[in-house]
């Protein structure tokens, strides 16, 4: 595994030698906190997997998440994302949403009765269930989004984030602005010691992400694309982590966890949904989408052309560190 630290970071030799600000420089010198090859990721997925018997890994439970998560060992799990219902009036067949009602699996459970109430019912059991340095990511819309803060701070988890997830589409309106965001709330249990590994110089907390469109295919009525998930998992996770999903929906938490090297726990209410979940998770490889993060980064060469006056820099202080 390789690791690098930000403090670290802040003592190089370049930094050391000059406090003048280059715009997009530090970027040449970025490297990831955490990286893990291949072989690497694997052997921590097995390791987990070789310890963990109280748990059935890799598993969708379909019964309601509140009582599912009482039945956990104390401090087993090491990341949460959820996507509980909005609490709106949808089913997911309405014509706004350019949906063929036939393809949209029965028994979408709303909230009934008071939002506020059943946001606090499953928030609560989430810091009993997570690891010390655990991290929540949850995803609400505008309209029920402050019971979702308000009972989230009242269960002890600290808000390090508030990410707006930006897609291209909305439904039309008339008299006023159209939505196309979610809001992704990132929470810690330990404000003061938890893991988040930045693999990207300049995470931003906006995410301009396409909505997944499958037409012809058998779905949940909401789907959140994969991208997304995957990006909660690899900022918040290791590899051989345990990430539960109280809603599991269509699976996308689990394939995003299988398909990078995570274990995966989930609890679905609507049992309809089983052939739509076990084909999801059933579709990808264990680890196909894991690459070493490092990998993923601009090259010198890229990065030169994008910023040449910082590469000019870049190229002075490579060459004075070699004298």
């Amino acid at each position: 595994m390789t690791v690098h630290s930000e403090e670290g970071e802040e003592k190089s030799p370049a930094r050391r030698r000059s406090r003048r600000y280059i715009p997009n420089l530090a970027e040449f010198y970025f490297t990831p906190a955490y990286d893990w090859k291949i072989d690497e990721a694997k052997s921590l997925y097995d390791a987990r997997e070789a310890v963990s018997q109280d748990i059935a890994l890799n598993t969708v439970l379909y019964e309601d998440c509140i009582e599912g998560m009482r039945k956990l060992p104390e401090g087993s799990i090491d990341l949460v994302i959820a996507d509980p219902p909005f609490g709106i009036d949808f089913d997911g067949k309405s014509s706004v949403y350019n949906r063929d009602e036939r393809l949209v699996v029965e028994d979408y459970e709303e909230v009934n009765g008071s939002y506020a109430e059943f946001t606090n019912r499953w928030i609560s059991e989430l810091p009993r269930v997570l690891k010390e340095e655990g991290s929540v990511y949850i995803f609400s819309g505008w309209t029920n989004l402050e019971p979702v803060l308000s009972n989230a701070r009242e269960a002890g988890l600290s808000t390090l984030n508030h990410i707006v997830w930006h897609y291209p589409f909305g439904v039309f309106t008339k008299r006023r602005f159209v939505t196309s965001h979610y809001h992704v709330l990132l929470l810690v249990k330990n404000p003061k010691s938890y893991f988040f590994n930045k693999i990207e110089h300049y995470p931003e907390d906006v995410w301009p992400v396409k909505r997944t469109y499958r037409a012809g295919e058998v779905k949940n009525s909401t789907k959140l694309p994969l991208e997304v998930v995957k990006r909660c998992i690899e900022f918040s996770s290791k590899p051989g982590d345990l990430v539960l999903d109280p809603f599991m929906g269509n699976g996308t938490t689990a394939v995003a966890a299988k398909s990078s090297w995570r274990h995966f726990l989930g609890y679905e209410i609507n049992e309809r949904l089983k052939p739509v979940i076990d084909s999801e998770v059933s579709s990808v490889k264990l680890g196909e989408c894991y690459t070493p993060y490092a990998t993923r980064l601009p090259t010198i060469d890229e990065l030169a052309e994008a910023y040449p006056n910082a590469y000019r820099e870049y190229i002075r202080r490579e060459k004075e560190e070699k004298r």
